[in-house]
This record gives C-alpha cells, sequence and structure tokens, in this order.
C-alpha cells in the first residue's frame, strides 16, 4: 500500500488528484465544527451523555457532526439512502430500468434524480428533526424563524457535502462519497482509543496494561484481516467459448471466469439491519424524554445492541439473534435486486461462451442462482461475525466505543477500493507512455 502511494506521488495528474481530495476531505472536516444556529448546545450535549449505542451508531458515521450539531449533522445519510431508493425503483419501473442503459445520457439523468430526492430526503429529515428537537426543548426558542434556520442550514450540509462526494469522485481519487463517509468514521478513532486506553490502560500496572493493549490490538487487527478476507474472497466460476470461423480465421475458443464475491452486497446488510433496529430508539430518545415502559419498553431494551451480552441480563441478547437473522435476510434481499443471473447467462449465450458442463441459457441462469444461494449465506455469516464481536467486547467487559465491525467494513472496503483504482490509473499512465515512445 505505501509503495503504491510513493509511486502515485511520482505521477503529476495522480498528485494533483489526490492533493484536492485531501483539501475537499479539510473542508468536509471544518464543516463538522460548524454548529447549526439555534441550537441549545448545553442541552444536547446532556442527551448525548445520558445516551447510548442508537445515537453513538448515528453520531460514529457523521464523525461527530450529530452530537455537535454541526451543519454537517446529516452527512452523506440521505444521499446513501436516495441511492438504495433509486435502485429499487430501478426494478419496479421499466422506464428508470431502460434509462439506466441508456448509455452516458441515461446515467446523467438518473444522477440528477438521484440529486433531487437526496435534497427532499434531506429536507424532510430536517424538519422532522427541528420540529422534534423544538418539542423536546433543544432549540433556543421554539418559533417558525428558528425552525426554518435549523431546516435550512441542515438541508444545505446535506447538499454540500454531496457535492463535495461528486467532486472528489470527479477530480479527486475513488468515489467521493464512500471516501467522505469514511474518514467521518475515521475521525472518530482517536477519541475510541482513549476511551479504550483510559478504561482498560490507565491507572494500572505496565504488565496488565500491556497485556491488555495487547489483547485490545490483536482483536482489531484479527478483524482488520477477517474484513480483508471477506472482502476479496470470490467464487470464479470458469467460462469457456467457443471457436468461431470470421474469414480465413478462427477467432474465440479462449476460457475466461465469472468472479461472485462471496461477500456480494458488500455492507449493505449490516447498515440496514442496524438502522432498522437503532432508528426507533433513537426517535424514543429525541422526542420522548420519559421513554417507553411496559411491554414496548422492554421490546426496544432488546433491540438496543448496548444491552446485548450483559452478563447481568441475557434476556436482551435476543436482540443480537434477531440482528444476525436481519443481516442474513437483507444479504439475499440486496443481490437478488443488484445481480441478475438470468442476464449474465443471457450475455454468455449471445457472446457464444458457455460454462463447462452446463447448457447455456436458463441451465446456466439456475447454475448461477444456486451458487450464488450458497456464498450469499457465508458472505452474511462472515459480516455477522464482524458486526457482533466488537458488541459483544462491548457487552462483556462494559467497554463503550462506537467504533465497530460496521465501521472497519466501511474503512476496509473504501481504502482497498480506492488504492484499485490508483493502480489501475498508474497502469493506464504506464500504457500511455509505453505507446507514446
Amino acid at each position: 500500500m505505501l509503495q503504491t502511494l510513493r509511486d502515485a506521488f511520482k505521477i503529476k495528474d495522480l498528485r494533483r488528484r489526490i492533493g484536492f481530495t485531501f483539501l475537499m476531505l479539510i473542508v468536509v472536516r471544518l464543516g463538522s465544527l460548524l454548529p447549526v444556529p439555534g441550537i441549545n448546545g448545553s442541552a444536547f450535549s446532556s442527551l448525548f451523555a445520558d445516551s447510548d449505542s442508537a445515537l453513538n451508531f448515528f453520531d460514529s458515521i457523521t464523525g461527530g457532526s450529530f452530537s455537535s450539531m454541526s451543519v454537517f449533522a446529516l452527512n452523506i445519510t440521505p444521499y446513501i439512502t436516495s441511492s438504495i431508493i433509486m435502485q429499487l425503483l430501478t426494478i419496479a419501473f421499466p422506464k428508470l430500468e431502460e434509462m439506466q442503459r441508456d448509455g452516458e445520457a441515461g446515467r446523467k439523468k438518473m444522477t440528477a434524480i438521484t440529486r433531487y430526492l437526496t435534497v427532499g430526503l434531506a429536507l424532510g429529515e430536517s424538519i422532522a428533526m427541528a420540529i422534534g428537537f423544538g418539542r423536546s426543548g433543544y432549540l433556543v426558542a421554539y418559533n417558525a424563524w428558528y425552525v426554518i434556520l435549523v431546516v435550512a442550514a441542515l438541508t444545505a450540509g446535506s447538499a454540500v457535502l454531496m457535492w463535495i462526494g461528486e467532486r472528489i469522485t470527479e477530480k479527486g481519487i475513488g468515489n467521493g462519497i464512500s471516501i467522505v463517509l469514511t474518514i467521518n468514521i475515521i475521525s472518530r478513532i482517536p477519541s475510541d482509543l482513549t476511551k479504550l486506553y483510559e478504561q482498560f490502560m490507565a491507572n494500572r500496572t505496565v504488565a496488565k496494561a500491556t497485556l491488555a493493549g495487547v489483547i485490545i490490538a490483536a482483536i482489531i487487527v484479527a478483524l482488520v484481516v477477517f474484513v480483508v478476507i471477506l472482502q476479496s474472497a470470490e467464487r470464479r466460476i470458469p467460462v469457456q467459448y467457443s471457436n468461431k470461423i470470421q474469414g480465413r480465421r478462427q477467432v474465440g475458443g479462449n476460457s475466461s471466469v465469472i468472479p461472485m464475491k462471496v461477500n456480494t452486497a458488500g455492507v449493505i446488510p449490516v447498515i440496514f439491519a442496524q438502522s432498522l433496529l437503532q432508528t426507533p430508539i433513537m426517535l424514543v430518545q429525541l422526542f420522548a424524554k420519559n421513554g417507553v415502559q411496559g411491554f414496548w419498553g422492554k421490546v426496544l431494551n432488546a433491540m438496543n445492541q448496548s444491552n446485548w451480552f450483559n452478563p447481568g441480563n441475557w434476556v436482551n441478547s435476543i436482540g443480537a439473534v434477531v440482528y444476525i437473522l436481519l443481516i442474513i435476510g437483507f444479504a439475499y434481499f440486496y443481490t437478488e435486486i443488484t445481480f441478475n443471473p438470468l442476464e449474465i447467462a443471457e450475455n454468455l449465450k449471445r457472446s457464444g461462451g458457455f460454462i463447462p458442463g452446463i447448457r447455456p441459457g436458463k441451465p446456466t441462469s439456475d447454475y448461477l442462482t444456486g451458487i450464488l444461494q450458497h456464498i450469499i449465506f457465508i458472505g452474511a455469516i462472515g459480516l455477522a461475525i464482524v458486526a457482533l464481536l466488537p458488541i459483544i467486547f462491548n457487552g462483556l467487559l462494559g467497554a463503550s466505543v462506537s467504533f465497530g465491525g460496521t465501521s472497519i467494513i466501511i474503512i476496509v472496503g473504501v481504502i482497498v477500493e480506492t488504492l484499485k483504482q490508483v493502480e489501475s490509473q498508474m497502469m493506464v499512465r504506464n500504457y500511455k507512455g509505453f505507446l507514446n515512445d
């Protein structure tokens, strides 16, 4: 990785792109320090002082912007949500599917629709938050002026982050939206490591502190290595192309593979599952000061991951079982809407390709579907392990850090993909230099 970065800095264009990305990320972090006007800072700080993982999870992916209620408090979550909605709508509406296949012009139209949907979602979330904050006493004064001020600031902040992400994609390195999300998560790591140090290493003997540090480092390294393996693992399906006669030449006859990633859905199932469980708790903490009692209060306690694997109350760990089932279910669901075995089979048939021992057409599609069903389950179990290990650590040892398995998956995935893009651009420039010579 370090060698790749050193080589990249030797190329002027890549050096300029990396510099532009770095400057944009500085703007993102500076914007995370600008508070929204009209927010009662002391009341909001007390809310987070008494909160648990429901709000901390959302705060971790916003890089602390939510706890400080900065103009970037919504972060790029509206954009991510709108992108997922557009993927679902593409399946439901044939016109959107045609637009998606309509080359560069169709891609631009889809991007424009996604932008408008992002602004609409950000506006709706901002209005709900402003009204909820006002009723809960988190605004300086609950009137129309302050509500409009908060709505305008939060909506504009989300739109600016979307624009920055797109500029990074266009003029920088990697996928801009993913990089913005990653830098926000990374910004929380120092505070989390400080909490771990204060809890397990401070005011202890050198031997105990060293042992605790080694165990913590080993857990983090093991998680990172496991995520790298999970992200890069793939099942390669061999493909053979038949010979064709074109004029006096014989073409084709070569072989290739269809790479099917084990973690076909990426981090999306974990985000979906965690959001589904944590959103009701977050809404209760924001808008119901006295909480929820009775049966539904127990349900919320079981949904809250900060209560899982607590030696004093194992009943709440039922929520962890639901969490695993949701991850598996969302992994199958998301792969189903993004991966089309029938389309791959038809493309193979048109290009004269076939899987050895499998007939072209529907038998090929059925064969790919059968393999896909198996690797989706393996990938989903891997995701569940990565997501649960930090939660188990927090529950059994009483640690309270926002940096968890979801964060590691996002960081590792984005870094690996960005490095691959850097390497591909370096390769293209080397080919150009060879051709110019």
